[in-house]
This record gives structure tokens, C-alpha cells and sequence, in this order.
């Protein structure tokens, strides 16, 4: 039972016997293989053949490239017909992988490619912004269907556990800042100003980049590995086909959970770096303890306050737009929930740069 095979002179007859199911007699299929040495013509007898299976097919696959490559002439008639087309539609099929040729492409045609292209994703921006929008005027006329449980789930997910990793960057945010701030104040004697100078630039917008950033590396990429998840498990469309709108059974919770909590995470942020340039100015530069506090609560302004407050605000709607967005764009496959989860953290970070940008020359216009 199995394959047989004789050589006469320079030829070689295969002749399979009994049934070849799951055939893996390696050391036959080897020995098969050796003995076309020196052999002009394969052929076959198939009289004893009863049941087969691919894994024949597979073997007279290997033996067809193993002749062409040697010039060996193969008698397909001794095959039934069923498996002679078999081993023939094996051999039509071209398995060598495609090599694209480089061809440059035409200035013109590569802008007015990249122009569609980057209106197709304004577009898809749009209606995602769209959904949004109308997602949270349901929210507000109190119709939107989300669940109480995921919006807690969603808040103890961006709170309190991302309270030790904001502290501690704050932290040593206001010491580095408190550090960098010596250096010049040495030169005029004026060491007692890092106080105003850290806590300044804590609450104005420091502390709210921070927290920005962190929050946009640790809670963005999490929305967007968890929708893109769900959009490659085709748990997104099975929420269509129920009727239930993806933007308030997904993005409504989060985005509003992140929103609630930046402006805390704000203020954590503040005061940790008031208290990291505190370290530097009491125990390294010898300023008492009462003197940077006095001159911090001097410099602690209301209006920098608040502003730092409205940077958290919009750092929110941006990092949770952004991380549910790319999400929701998944594509189908692994690869893709990587890729979403990279463009929405850089996406995150380019527009809180840009929008920080916008409010500062704003708030600078305006005078606060």
C-alpha cells in the first residue's frame, strides 16, 4: 500500500497501490525522488489504485516541477482522468510572487492623486464629526442609547488610573523646567523667581501638554485598538445590523468620560510640577520652603489658570475624536489595528501642537 515504483533503463514507472489518503511516507517520497537520475521518461499504472486524496496530488505536483527542471518527459495517460486535470490545473497556476516594476510617476499625477486622496479623508472626517455632533444632541435631549456601564467603564479607564503616570511625568516636568530656570536666574542673583517661573508655566500650559500627551499615548491609542478591534471582529457591524448607532454605543461614552476628566488630570499635572520645582528650588538651591511658596501663590494667576483648564478641555475632544476616529476607519485586518492605533496617537499630539498654537495667539489677541 502506497507508492511503488521500478527503473528500466531510462525509465521509470510510478505505480501507486491501495489507497493514498494522507499519504507522509517521507523517506518513500525521498527515495522517489533520488532514483530519477538518469531517466528520460516517467510514466504510471494506476490498475491497483483505489482511494486518493491532495496529498497525491501534492506528490505528482513536486514530480512534474522536479522533470521540467531535468528535462524528463512524463506520460500522463496512465492517471484517471481526474487526476490528470488536477496536476494540469496545478501546473496553469503561476506561483511566482508579482515583482511591481518601479515606474516613476508624473508630478502632476502624484499631486492630483494625494489631492483625492486627502479629499476622501476630509470627507470621511466630516460625516464621522457629523455623527458626533448629532450623537451628543441625543445625549442632551436625553435619546441617545448608551449604556450607564460603559461610561463608567470608560472614566475608571482614563481616571484614576492614569493619575500615577501623570503625576510622575509632571513631576519631573516642574523639576526639569525648575532646573533649565537656574540656570539663567543664577546669573542675576534671582534664583527666588523659579517659583513664579514654574508655577507659571505649570498652570498656564505645561501641565495641560503633559497631561495631553500622555493621555493621547495611554487612553487614545487604547479607544483606538479597542474600536479597531471590534471593526476587524466585525463586532461594529453586528451593532449596525442590531439597529444600534455606533457613535453613541461607542464614541459618545468615551469621548464624554475623557472630556469630564482632562481638566482634573489638568490640575493634578499643575500641581505636581509646582511641586517638582519645589524639590529643585528648596533642596538645591537653598530657598526656603515659605519663599516658594509665597512666590507661587503670587504668580498663581486665575486667567493662566483657567486657560490651562480650557487647553485640558480641548485636549479631550481632540484625543478621543482622534482615537475613535482611526478606529472606527479600521481596516480588516491586525496590521490595520496597529496602523490606527499609531495615526491616532500622532494625529492626537500634531493637532493638540496646532490647536495649542491657535488658542495661545487667541488668548494673546485678547489679552488674557
Amino acid at each position: 500500500m502506497g507508492l511503488e515504483f521500478e527503473k528500466n533503463d531510462n525509465h521509470f514507472l510510478i505505480s501507486p497501490v491501495g489507497d493514498i489518503l494522507l499519504y507522509d511516507d517521507q523517506k518513500r517520497i525521498n527515495a522517489l525522488f533520488n532514483s530519477l537520475k538518469n531517466v528520460e521518461k516517467v510514466s504510471f499504472n494506476t490498475e491497483e489504485l483505489q482511494k486518493w486524496d491532495s496529498s497525491l496530488v501534492a506528490i505528482l505536483f513536486k514530480l512534474a516541477l522536479v522533470c521540467q527542471k531535468n528535462d524528463i518527459k512524463i506520460d500522463w495517460s496512465g492517471l484517471p482522468k481526474n487526476l490528470q486535470q488536477l496536476v494540469e490545473l496545478a501546473l496553469k497556476v503561476d506561483r511566482k510572487p508579482t515583482v511591481s516594476k518601479d515606474k516613476k510617476i508624473p508630478f502632476f499625477e502624484r499631486v492630483g492623486g494625494r489631492t483625492i486622496e486627502n479629499i476622501a479623508t476630509i470627507k470621511k472626517v466630516m460625516a464621522f464629526l457629523k455623527d458626533v455632533f448629532a450623537s451628543l444632541r441625543r445625549f442632551i435631549s436625553g435619546t441617545a442609547v448608551m449604556r450607564k456601564i460603559d461610561f463608567d467603564f470608560a472614566l475608571e479607564d482614563c481616571g484614576y488610573k492614569a493619575v500615577g503616570i501623570v503625576s510622575l511625568v509632571s513631576f519631573m516636568v516642574g523639576l526639569i523646567l525648575a532646573f533649565v530656570g537656574a540656570i539663567q536666574l543664577k546669573m542675576f542673583g534671582a534664583e527666588i523667581y523659579i517659583a513664579s517661573l514654574v508655577t507659571i508655566g505649570m498652570i498656564r500650559i505645561m501641565g495641560a501638554i503633559m497631561a495631553g500627551i500622555i493621555m493621547a499615548g495611554r487612553t487614545g491609542a487604547s479607544y483606538a485598538a479597542t474600536i479597531g478591534t471590534m471593526q476587524v471582529n466585525e463586532e461594529v457591524d453586528a451593532l449596525k445590523t442590531l439597529g444600534f448607532d455606533v457613535s453613541d454605543f461607542l464614541i459618545l461614552p468615551r469621548l464624554l468620560s475623557l472630556v469630564l476628566v482632562m481638566p482634573f488630570l489638568t490640575m493634578l499635572a499643575d500641581i505636581m510640577g509646582i511641586i517638582g520645582g519645589g524639590v529643585v528650588a528648596i533642596f538645591i538651591l537653598d530657598i526656603a520652603p515659605q519663599q516658594y511658596v509665597h512666590f507661587s501663590v503670587e504668580a498663581f494667576g486665575l486667567n493662566n489658570f483657567l486657560v490651562g483648564l480650557f487647553h485640558g478641555l480641548v485636549y479631550g475632544v481632540i484625543i478621543s475624536a482622534c482615537g475613535c476616529y482611526y478606529g472606527i476607519a479600521c481596516g480588516r485586518n491586525a496590521d490595520s489595528v496597529g496602523l490606527a492605533t499609531t495615526k491616532a496617537v500622532v494625529s492626537s499630539i500634531v493637532i493638540m501642537i496646532v490647536a495649542t498654537g491657535i488658542i495661545t495667539w487667541i488668548c494673546q489677541a485678547m489679552g488674557i
